[in-house]
């Protein structure tokens, strides 16, 4: 095992040119779901990282009920500087897990007050809210989900910029991108080295509703219009596991990014390009995470059932 169950902790620094080539480069469908699964799969592996390390620590306690065969000396070789590492180990994964805990806590708990703000209302895709603040979101449900706009923003807005609103997010319903956020936001809490892929992949899930609205109301100037007016009067959405027209983030450059030509819709870019280096470095990286953690709980494995008796 060695160092390589040091691997996965480190490993998403290697992910950390892709994070903004991509949001340059790629498509914002194809740069979200990138972003997205590298983020997921190395949280696992960094995570499962520190539950083999805690193994180590937990050996070191006083009164430890666990197993004698955990203390035995083949598992603590197993790791380099384990009475460090191991201990270290136990508060780290502590922390993760009650930070992800949180973090899905208060995204349930906001979905469940925004559906009880909706009861009463009919039940179509959009639900309007009697209210003067100016904000708009889309809320994901089980049957798919509904628009949710207030009064305020809606009066802001023109007829033909009220339609991109809802092209808009209809399209974040339409992709879940709920879970590429959620899935993001837990990854960067569970190890720090993967928070620019969180900021990217909120920046690309905007983009890519973008597109989508762009291409259902046919005008790239509308939908930008629409975004920059609801970023100057909008207070945002509830949580950053949802999204919305005006969600936090550089607005300027998805406003610019509307005025320009549509993107290319190219998933495969040249590896002689920074952007192919860039996704190559981040899929070798990544790899290597699955696979390091995977080697390390198989060898963790097999020496605790070799050192503790059945």
């Amino acid at each position: 095992m060695g160092v390589f169950v040091f691997l996965p902790l480190v490993l998403p620094l290697t992910a950390w040119p892709v994070a903004r080539l991509a949001e340059q480069h790629l498509h914002p469908r194809a740069a979200t779901r990138v972003l997205t699964a590298v983020a997921g799969v190395m949280a696992v592996c960094s995570t499962l990282c520190l539950a083999l390390l805690m193994v180590v620590g937990t050996a070191q306690l006083p009164g430890n009920p666990l197993p004698d065969g955990w203390s035995d000396p083949e598992v603590r070789a197993a790791v380099p500087y384990d009475e460090i590492a191991g201990r270290a180990a136990i508060p780290a994964l502590l922390a993760v897990c009650a930070a992800c805990a949180r973090l899905l806590w208060r995204h349930a708990r906001v979905r469940r007050r925004a559906h009880r703000a909706l009861t009463g209302l009919r039940g179509t895709s959009v639900a309007v809210l009697a209210d003067e603040a100016s904000y708009a979101y889309a809320l994901p449900s089980r049957d798919g989900g509904r628009v949710v706009v207030t009064s305020g923003m809606l009066a802001e807005l023109t007829a033909p910029e009220r339609r991109a609103l809802f092209a808009h997010e209809r399209a974040h319903l339409t992709a879940r991108h709920h879970r590429h956020l959620l899935i993001t936001q837990l990854a960067a809490r569970a190890n720090p080295f993967l928070r620019p892929l969180r900021t990217s992949v909120a920046f690309t899930a905007e983009r890519w509703a973008d597109e989508s609205a762009a291409r259902a109301v046919r005008d790239r100037r509308t939908v930008a219009r629409a975004i920059g007016k609801a970023a100057l009067v909008s207070r945002g959405v509830p949580a950053p596991t949802l999204a919305g027209l005006a969600a936090p983030g550089p607005v300027p450059r998805r406003v610019a990014a509307l005025l320009a030509p549509a993107p290319a819709a190219r998933i495969r870019p040249s590896v002689f390009t920074s952007m192919g280096l860039a996704l190559w470095c981040a899929a070798f990286g990544t790899a290597v995470s699955a696979m390091s953690s995977a080697n390390s709980a198989v060898t963790m494995v097999l020496i605790l059932r070799a050192a503790t008796p059945l």
